[in-house]
């Protein structure tokens, strides 16, 4: 797609999702799910505006609150196979509108067409995962201790679901989550990221008509807009049991503190800091292809994305020199255009974090391979675009240490066997993703083992980056112990009810315990 076809393009996307009015690059044309400020998308492909929102207000939520608690009561009596061909009937809303809202995606956070695309795929996918899970959504029976009883265990709703989603999957997560939650017979508000509004307001009047057409209260699904005083909104409020936050550690420790002082649940994901260990039998191809793809997929702006390279020092200069030479490959630009590898960040402030971690790294002693930058000149205009870099470092490095949202790679060497670089992958505050390219099965299962990787995700001869639905997705340590998506990952959205039914004449306490009256 050339450049010039973006603003048709675009123009051509919002009308399909129902998001209107836009005009571009104007300040005019906002729409209205709230009488707050108005909150204004400029897209990082090329700094344009795409259009504005109203925030939401403290009497707009509650009466956001009021519609989910009355739809819930409806809702939550369907049986879950009806509430599971809703689901059903909005997958197939996406299947028809995956290219506009693909588009949309890109656009407005960046990543490549490609990428965004794969984002409604994965939306395709989590309904199809809970449409099959809508007549499995099972307990269990138990053997009681008492003659003529029965004891069981099943799941109920819980209510409402609060869901705070980040920028980099604009789309993708809220779906994790509503999918999920609607089979399980809960009604959901969504905070989107204020830097990507549109796409939830897209996803909202898909969901809106699915439901309008099925005569169903259109609180089922909700959305809220604004900054993280609007998530605060949620996140202290009794009312909603279970909150679902996506985002940086930082955000994630202050929703847990503020969800656990009232007793409510809350479902982290957060931070990574991941690792590919790349020992002396890995393929070396495979090996790049993965970790460059982890490294600058989505401008390094992934949860997932690879941040640290621990390779063995027996292989250490061929790795970086196929890295060095396949970075030369890299095209930056305009990501709706398939010929690009490489997007914008999302917005100046994700460009300065990326100046000040490449300016950090080289103070701590690290030797920049492939120079970092930030990019100027033409289809560069949005002052988003940066050079993906390659930092030779040491695991002790306070920036390596952290996450940084960006696309910046640490290269790192261990000697010996596999358990000195596990010790090194293991050696951050961060436990989401991991991966090791290697043809030994002792390596591999050394990596799989008790004593192996401590994330949630470990991965061999795959990189750290991209989760199929069918697995379920989180980690563990700073990145909050969350698990979303497949598996059963569905239970977080429910309520755990232990059932004895005794049918007999008499009256047995548990334990063997005699209390007789005459």
């Amino acid at each position: 797609m050339k450049s010039l076809n973006i603003k048709s393009t675009i123009q051509k996307a919002l009308n399909q999702l129902g998001v209107k009015p836009i005009n571009f690059g104007t300040s005019t044309g906002s729409i209205a799910f709230g009488n707050g400020e108005i909150i204004k998308s400029f897209s990082p492909v090329d700094g344009e505006l795409i259009g504005a929102v109203s925030s939401t207000t403290k009497d707009d939520y509650e009466k956001v609150l009021d519609a989910a608690q009355i739809a819930f009561k409806s809702w939550r009596l369907k049986p879950a196979p009806q509430r599971g061909e809703i689901v059903r009937q909005f997958g197939d809303k996406l299947r028809e509108l995956k290219q506009p809202l693909g588009e949309l995606v890109s656009y407005e956070m960046g990543k490549s067409l490609q990428e965004g695309l794969g984002e409604v795929q994965e939306m395709i996918d989590i309904c199809d995962f809970a449409v099959g899970l809508s007549r499995q959504l099972h307990g269990l029976t138990m053997h009681s201790e008492r003659p003529g009883h029965r004891m069981y265990e099943q799941y109920h709703p819980l209510g409402i679901v609060g869901i705070i989603s980040a920028f980099n999957f604009p789309v993708a997560v809220w779906a994790w989550n509503t999918a999920l939650a609607w089979v399980c017979g809960d009604v959901c508000i969504w905070k989107a990221s204020e830097k990507a509004p549109l796409c939830s307001i897209a996803c909202q009047n898909i969901i809106t008509q699915v439901l309008k057409e099925n005569d169903l209260p259109e609180g089922i699904s909700n959305i809220i807009n604004g900054d993280y005083k609007v998530g605060e909104f949620m996140t202290t409020d009794k009312r909603i049991p279970l909150i679902s936050a996506t985002g940086s550690t930082r955000m994630g420790k202050i929703v847990g503190k503020t969800v656990g002082e009232r007793l409510g649940k809350s479902l982290l994901e957060l931070g990574g800091n991941n690792a590919i260990i790349v020992t002396p039998d890995a393929d070396l191809k495979m090996t790049i292809i993965g970790a460059v793809f982890g490294a600058v997929g989505t401008a390094g702006q992934r949860c997932t994305s690879t941040r640290r390279l621990i390779i063995h020092e027996s292989m250490y200069n061929k790795v970086k020199e196929a890295l060095v030479k396949a970075y030369k490959q890299l095209r930056i630009g305009n990501p709706l255009d398939e010929n690009n590898h490489v997007g914008p960040l999302i917005d100046k402030d994700a460009v300065k974090m990326y100046e000040n971690a490449l300016q950090k790294a080289v103070k701590e002693g690290g030797n920049q391979i492939v120079s970092g930058g930030v990019l100027s000149g033409k289809g560069y205009e949005s002052g988003c675009y940066v050079m993906p870099a390659i930092v030779e470092a040491e695991n002790y490095y306070e920036i390596v240490q952290h996450e940084t949202f960006a696309p910046i790679l640490y290269l790192l060497k261990y000697s010996g066997s596999v358990e000195n670089a596990i010790e090194i992958q293991n050696g951050v505050n961060q436990g989401l993703s991991s991966a090791i390219m290697t043809n030994n099965l002792r390596e591999a299962e050394q990596f799989l083992s008790h004593a192996g990787s401590d994330c949630g995700i470990a991965n061999v001869n795959i990189g750290t980056s991209g989760a199929e639905i069918g697995g379920a997705f989180g980690g563990e340590k700073e990145t909050g112990g969350g698990r979303e998506s497949g598996s059963d990952a569905w239970k977080i959205y429910m309520r755990r009810q232990t059932n004895t039914i005794n049918y007999t004449t008499n009256l047995p306490l548990a334990q063997g315990i005699k209390f007789d009256l005459e």
